[in-house]
């Protein structure tokens, strides 16, 4: 009886880790997927290699991207950046600029010459050799002309802030004092229909009439002969009668 129990005890000592294995298998909460983080692309890890200053590096980069398209104009910005001078790139004018908190040379490579992947060439610039370590209150030269400072906004009088103006008032636009007035556009039509009535007037005696209306004709018709001449003859007789007179 005693050796049966001693066996028991045994075989129940082997089992249990097994067991205690078995239910922290059940117990255990499955594990999901581990997050994999994309590998970065060849040319933004040149952009980093280079904000630290790392020129072999990047151009280990951007190696495969211009063999595969050696007019890629980003990768070429980057390389140009490295072996060519900055000032033959960016020019020899420059005006100064104190970083600020929260500037980057990636930033002010944006701002200032309207292309984010020249900072690198801003960076040689400026003899500094690794932009991501910029801090504020270095002075930059910046190429190119300073930037105009923009006014502050003119303040919208109120009803009450609004002064009498004793200003003498804006002359009305129309014709100057004294300047000729404007002849009228020729209407040779027109002048026809006033050189019959003239000739009419003219015919009834009303000598002043056919002046009038015969001068009107000729300022619409200068060019006509017909009107020149009775114009003409209408004057020479309205003399006439102002001398019986």
């Amino acid at each position: 009886m005693i050796s049966v129990s001693v066996r028991r005890l045994v075989i129940l000592g082997a089992l249990a880790p097994l067991l205690a294995l078995s239910a922290c298998g059940r117990d255990a909460a499955p594990r999901g997927p581990a997050s994999v983080v994309p590998p970065a692309s060849p040319l933004d890890a040149a952009i980093e290699l280079l904000n630290q200053g790392d020129e072999k590096g990047a151009q280990k980069q951007l190696k495969p991207l211009l063999k595969a398209n050696p007019n890629d104009p980003q990768a070429n910005v980057l390389l140009e950046s490295i072996k060519r001078d900055p000032v033959e790139l960016l020019g020899d004018r420059s005006f100064a600029y104190t970083v600020q908190p929260g500037d980057t040379m990636i930033g002010l490579s944006q701002r200032f010459l309207g292309n984010r992947l020249k900072f690198y060439q801003l960076a040689r610039y400026n003899h500094v050799g690794r932009p991501a370590a910029l801090s504020a209150g270095t002075v930059l030269r910046i190429p190119g002309e300073a930037p105009r400072p923009v006014p502050p906004p003119k303040p919208v009088p109120t009803g009450e802030d609004k002064v009498p103006s004793h200003s003498k008032p804006k002359p009305q636009a129309g014709r100057p004092a004294g300047a000729p007035a404007k002849a009228p556009a020729a209407d040779p039509a027109a002048a026809l229909k006033l050189r019959s009535l003239g000739l009419v007037a003219l015919n009834q005696g009303r000598v002043t009439d056919a002046v009038v209306l015969l001068g009107r004709a000729s300022t619409l018709d200068p060019s006509n002969p017909l009107i020149a001449r009775d114009l003409a003859r209408a004057r020479r007789i309205a003399q006439t009668v102002a001398k019986r007179r």
